[in-house]
């Protein structure tokens, strides 16, 4: 789970304190809706390839590590781009 760091102040006792609050995955919608579809379609992945390409383009719209969920395309990615890289 991600947190955002939220800065408040004390006058009590003249001090900044830091709040930690969890942060909403931005595609965990996207997530949830493939798991839906991959059970109504007895996991068969073909026929939920319309869900998964519009995880992709929501993960496409974050940082690298800023949702969880997109943390496999991100790893499927820096493989592609290490099989690349390598001479064959």
């Amino acid at each position: 789970m991600q947190f955002i760091t939220f800065m408040t102040y004390n006058p009590s006792i003249s001090a900044f304190s830091f709040l930690d609050m969890p942060q909403k995955d931005p595609c965990q919608k996207q997530a949830c809706e493939i798991q839906k579809c991959l059970q109504a379609n007895n996991y068969m992945e073909s026929k939920c390839q319309a869900v998964i390409e519009e995880l992709r383009k929501c993960c496409a719209r974050y940082p690298k590590g800023r949702s969880l969920v997109c943390s496999g395309f991100e790893k499927e990615e820096e493989e592609k781009q290490t099989l690349k890289r390598t001479p064959q």
